[in-house]
């Protein structure tokens, strides 16, 4: 059996025992989990292997990168902009970002970005490689491009083009990149071990993702429609996370590199009314502001129904996350996830280094360490 290293509350072992199956069950080479209750951490093991040879094991300390599950972060850097008074999400883009007032896009709003319903799914231009690492490209493309449908009236996955968008409009109010602005007034702070641009310092700790596939799996085959659009451009290699460009590189929506305590970290003043570790990140009404939906329906780029709020996915009852109303969430390619609970002041991450080819945003592995978190708290 894996040994499992760590803290957990003895009233969370079944979030251990769920975790110990992630191993023996669902063929997990390496992971963590962390939950905090009230602001405090019940659990935050780790376990496994940081290679596939299974010769390097996963240390208290090792990161990896969770693709989506940084988009949180994205959102929750644009949650604290609103709270400061900086950011309006129910603003145009363009009163921040004038030159994106093009092609149909006067009226796309900062909270369009957010959840998903700009019409900016993907981009016409076709882009892949190192194009990625160009974030002025990126930008001008995206400010020159019309959208794919009517922004605002339904919501698809805007799967990598969405940390490009907020990324600039971050970068326009405050003069920092997101990633600087997120070092610095979040994860600092809140001493959370989690990096958007990735300095070569931690290099040396970060696991080797594990995957079988190099490209995002998805049973849409018309090369006309928006989720084949969307997916082809621009285009993620899962062996670009071992690139020196990939680590350094601020991609806001996918490249974000932590473990599940650190993630955890960064999310929990959200579970708890926008204060934890004696941080007062955002009022209560900031942190709130999640839970504004902006879109319940099937998503273009999905496939099935989502609920999108302000930046986070939102339980609904063909996708029930837990038992109680304000519970946001999100996950990444390949698996990783997390999920705050503001009812119960829960929070709650689980991230990996085997990729599942069958998701974009998490799976089973994560969803039963949710479902035994819960258990637990009965």
């Amino acid at each position: 059996m894996t040994q499992i290293k760590g803290l957990c509350d003895k009233k969370f072992e079944k979030v251990n025992e769920a975790f110990e199956r992630c191993f023996e069950q669902h063929g997990d080479v390496g992971a963590s989990c962390a939950i905090t209750l009230e602001g405090e951490y019940v659990v935050d093991i780790w376990g496994g292997y940081l290679d596939s040879d299974r010769q390097k094991a996963w240390e208290e300390n090792t990161i990896v990168n969770v693709y989506s599950t940084t988009k949180t972060m994205m959102a929750l850097v644009a949650l604290v902009l609103a709270d400061r008074g900086e950011l309006d999400l129910y603003s145009p883009v363009c009163r921040y970002w004038p030159e994106f007032a093009r092609n149909g896009k006067e009226m796309i709003e900062v909270r369009h970005l957010l959840s998903h319903t700009a019409g900016l799914s993907g981009m016409d231009e076709i882009i892949e490689g190192e194009d990625l690492y160009d974030s002025e490209k990126m930008v001008n493309l995206l400010a020159d491009q019309e959208p794919w449908w009517e922004p605002g009236s339904e919501s698809g996955y805007h799967a990598l083009t969405q940390g490009y968008l907020v990324g600039e409009v971050v970068r326009r109010v405050t003069g920092r990149t997101l990633g600087h602005f997120f070092s610095e007034e979040i994860a600092e702070p809140l001493g959370a071990d989690f990096h958007i641009g990735t300095h070569k310092g931690h290099w040396s700790r970060i696991g080797s993702l594990i995957a079988d596939f190099e490209t995002p799996q998805f049973e849409e085959t018309e090369t006309d429609s928006i989720a084949y659009r969307t997916f082809r451009s621009p285009l993620v290699r899962t062996s670009a996370s071992k690139t020196d460009a990939w680590r350094l590189a601020e991609i806001p929506a996918a490249n974000g590199h932590g473990n599940a305590r650190s993630v955890v970290r960064a999310q929990t003043p959200l579970a708890n009314g926008g204060s934890a570790f004696g941080v007062d990140l955002l009022s209560a009404e900031g942190a709130s502001r999640i839970f504004d939906e902006q879109s319940n329906g099937e998503d273009l780029v999905l496939g099935f129904p989502v609920r999108f709020g302000m930046g986070y996915g939102l339980n609904r009852e063909d996708l029930l996350m837990g038992p109680n109303k304000h519970i946001a969430f999100w996950g990444g390619w390949g698996g990783s996830l997390v999920l705050l609970d503001q009812d119960s002041r829960l929070c709650i991450s689980y991230v990996m280094n085997r990729m599942n080819s069958d998701t974009t945003l998490g799976d089973l592995r994560g969803f039963q360490l949710v479902q035994a978190a819960y258990q637990c708290l009965t």
